[in-house]
């Protein structure tokens, strides 16, 4: 089973032997005829003239080396908000409790035999999958905060419905074929919206002066909630017991929700310098960034 992830970091590995450098890097260093070649096969059209503009003006600015202290300016503190909010809550609404635990859950739903949970837990990991491809077709079709919310939701529902199936269980048998299809609705629903577009985002809301460490503070929040999250859910399975613990993971979704319907703005069809100059308009105008 372990061996098996050899296959995909194999796949990966090999896949970023191709990648190209990032135009606004290239531009940094003046290559702008490879940035502009990047640029053109990234947007598949020659028309590409005033992005670039854009990005040489950027990268031109003075001070574009980054202090940990520039996180904390006036002008980047609503997107760390956003990212490490994001970066939170992508954990704390319990999807790696599924992922980890999801043959433990499944034979406590009433699936006994090691097999059949076995077999369900792929069946979970494939939707996951699935649903990630869903999502990165989705993206810059719908747009990134119909996703979310819409993930989200389901996410709510999903959760809800997990714990009254759980509650059932405890009643009656016969619950389980319920309990994993709502684990599978419970994971669609999280790997098309917190699952892949929280990392997207917080590749495009920061400046560019300060996206690596920005976006690697908001990393470190993410796995730091999953540590804490991963090592609370038995506990919490002792303390409320599984309906209740799911319950309250949708209560958590609901915060997600709530959280994403008033701060995420939508980023498509914006270049990474228009986004940066809709957070200082934010703060000057006190304008949201629009769509």
């Amino acid at each position: 089973m372990l061996g098996l992830a050899v296959v995909p970091g194999a796949q990966l590995g090999a896949g970023m032997l191709y990648l190209p450098e990032i135009p606004r890097y290239l531009a940094r260093q003046g290559h702008l005829d490879l940035a502009r070649s990047v640029l053109t096969e990234i947007r598949g059209t020659q028309d590409v003239d005033a992005e670039l503009l854009q990005i040489k003006t950027a990268v031109q600015q003075p001070g574009q080396h980054s202090h940990f202290s520039d996180v904390l300016l006036p002008a980047i503190r609503p997107a760390m908000i956003i990212g490490i909010g994001l970066a939170v809550l992508q954990q704390v609404t319990g999807i790696n409790t599924i992922i980890y635990y999801a043959p433990f859950i499944i034979r406590s739903a009433g699936i006994s035999s090691i097999r059949g949970s076995i077999l369900a837990t792929a069946g979970i990991g494939m939707v996951n999958v699935i649903m990630t491809l869903v999502s990165m077709w989705l993206i810059d079709r719908v747009g990134r905060r119909p996703l979310f919310l819409t993930g989200i939701a389901g996410m709510v529902v999903s959760l809800g419905a997990l714990g009254y199936a759980f509650h059932l269980s405890a009643k009656s048998r016969g619950v389980a074929d319920l309990a994993v299809i709502t684990l599978m609705i419970y994971v669609a629903s999280f790997a098309i919206s917190l699952g892949p577009i929280f990392w997207l985002l917080i590749s495009e809301i920061y400046p560019l002066k300060i996206r690596g460490l920005a976006a690697g503070t908001a990393a470190g929040a993410n796995w730091t909630s999953n540590f804490v999250v991963s090592l609370t859910f038995l506990t919490l399975l002792q303390l409320l017991g599984p309906s209740w613990t799911f319950w309250l993971y949708g209560l958590v979704s609901l915060g997600a929700w709530v959280f994403s319907y008033y701060l995420v703005r939508e980023t498509k069809g914006h270049t990474l310098e228009e986004i940066e100059g809709f957070w200082q308009k934010s703060i000057s105008r006190a304008e949201p960034l629009h769509p």
